[in-house]
């Protein structure tokens, strides 16, 4: 019963699989794009920030190829069990989202502009999916680490939400959650487009720009 049900519904962490308590592979060392490391630490004055936006593969490429940021890296947060695998991941039993870390430098992108990159690359009112993707693996949240990252991205929603009010969608179905541990997918993972260029990479952008300027920016 919970199986049948467990793609749409995010399961309880007594219902979430054990998971295991540590990596069982190796996180790659450097990035394959930028060459800087994934993991941290980082250096200082770099800041971080976690998107669910969908399948990772897509999303990870975007935030790569934005000015200012550092490194990228795709994973799971959200849920309950530790160290999980993608296998696991896809079976719903996890509760974690599929998520990308972004680290940049504040001096040359604002946090806010990373938003504006999250809201236009995926449709934020499909709730548990995104297109043929569906899944809680794939839904749409922002996961904040400080309160003007909080600040920020209620904000960012509220301006979207008019937008794409005015062309035709509905109620952005976006979780606001605080930073929880983010654990890093498999290496074939990282950096997946560029290991396959014609790899499964679909759009499900709405096609509605989103306001940067309209709220406030950390």
């Amino acid at each position: 019963m919970l199986f049948s049900r467990a793609k749409t519904q995010i399961p309880t962490p007594e219902q979430a699989l054990p998971g295991r308590s540590d990596y069982p592979f190796t996180i790659p060392a450097t990035h394959a794009v930028t060459g800087n490391p994934m993991v941290p630490p980082f250096p200082e004055g770099l800041a971080t920030a976690v998107f669910a936006l969908g399948c990772f593969w897509g999303e990870e490429k975007a935030f790569w190829q934005v000015p200012g940021v550092w490194s990228t890296a795709v994973g799971y947060t959200g849920g309950s069990t530790p160290y999980p695998t993608y296998e696991e991941v896809c079976s719903g039993l996890t509760g974690h989202a599929e998520a990308v870390l972004v680290v940049f430098d504040p001096a040359q992108v604002s946090y806010g502009q990373l938003l504006q990159v999250f809201w236009e690359a995926h449709d934020p009112t499909q709730g548990m999916r995104q297109g043929n993707d569906v899944g809680t693996q794939y839904r749409s949240a922002i996961y904040w680490s400080s309160p003007e990252q909080k600040a920020t991205a209620e904000a960012s929603l509220a301006a979207y939400q008019q937008k794409l009010t005015a062309a035709g969608y509905g109620t952005i179905t976006t979780d606001l959650e605080p930073e929880g541990p983010f654990y890093y997918a498999e290496p074939y993972h990282q950096q997946y487009l560029v290991k396959n260029p014609y790899g499964y990479c679909p759009d499900n952008g709405t096609g509605v720009s989103c306001p940067v300027g309209l709220f406030a920016q950390a």
